[in-house]
């Protein structure tokens, strides 16, 4: 099967790791990279007319330990209220954007906010330190 992965946890991938096509569960047997994608084979699914009702599947798996660093994650700051370091209340962070460059704080009221300039994270709130008349050109409709 080709696959498409959208996580940086490359266990997903690892032979024996278990994956999830809504309610059905796969075991991964072997997996390659290739051209941008993912070549698996699952146990079980032995050749293309085994594996078409997976054809379009989104695969899941369970939650993974987060490595013990200090990334920002998606699910840590969605929802969370945005300060600057004075204290003004920015918005709440409706949705994280992937962005070549930087991940995007995408804002209830449509700003962006670049995710490198996050200085701190905790307790619901996300303090930003960013450049004098940023936000001003980062405003898109939400």
């Amino acid at each position: 099967m080709a696959v498409t992965l959208t996580s940086d946890r490359l266990e997903r991938v690892a032979p024996g790791a278990v994956l999830y096509a809504d309610e059905h569960q796969l075991v991964v047997a072997t997996s390659r990279r290739h051209r941008g994608r993912w070549l698996i084979r699952f146990e079980g699914v032995d050749d293309r007319s085994a594996g078409e009702h997976l054809r379009g599947a989104v695969l899941t798996g369970e939650p993974l330990e987060r490595p013990d660093d200090e990334r920002l994650w998606a699910d840590d700051v969605i929802g969370a209220e945005v300060r600057d370091r004075s204290g003004t209340v920015l918005g709440r962070v409706a949705s994280v954007e992937a962005n070549p460059a930087h991940d995007l704080l995408v804002l209830d009221d449509g700003t962006l906010v670049p995710a490198v300039f996050v200085v701190d994270h905790a307790g619901g709130a996300v303090v930003v330190d960013v450049p004098a008349g940023l936000l001003d050109v980062n405003r898109r409709d939400p």
